[in-house]
């Protein structure tokens, strides 16, 4: 699947109504062998910052189960494998505060939204559907460049 087509499939989740964590993650969760159904639920409690704290943003955190699936460890004892997953985290976070100023979702909604375009739920228009695309392109990213690389 393309870069394009991968990001417009978490899109079509997110407009579904998926949260941007299920969207993200099941945007991938084929190319793994991960049962749509297990995706979903895996991922259902992380959207609004998880479970609506309002903290790490959903779609980051959809991010962070890819990554886990592309490049996490499965041997507790496999600790280069670790600390190579947790380096592709922080680096997926940073690229995503080096575009929107924070990977924080009360801090997103603040900037990019108001008060009364969150409680009319209009934020996911405004910058959520933004925050899922990007997220999906730049894991895609990640993933493909490390390909490349091997």
């Amino acid at each position: 699947m393309t870069k394009q087509q991968t990001i417009d499939n978490a899109l079509s989740f997110f407009n579904e109504g998926y949260a941007c964590s299920q969207a993200v993650l099941l945007a991938f969760s084929n190319r793994y062998g991960v049962d749509e159904r297990v995706a979903k639920l895996i991922s259902s409690t992380f959207g609004g910052g998880m479970g609506r704290l309002r903290q790490k943003c959903g779609a980051v955190t959809g991010g962070f189960m890819v990554l886990g699936l592309q490049f996490g460890n499965d041997n507790p004892k496999d600790m280069d494998t670790k600390v190579h997953s947790y380096k592709k985290v922080r680096e997926l976070n940073m690229q995503v505060e080096n575009i929107y100023g924070t990977s924080n979702c009360v801090e997103l909604l603040q900037k990019y939204a108001n008060e009364d375009q969150v409680s009319e739920r209009q934020h996911h228009k405004i910058i959520c559907s933004r925050v899922v695309s990007e997220v999906t392109g730049l894991v895609w990213e990640m993933i493909e460049n490390e390909n490349n690389r091997l």
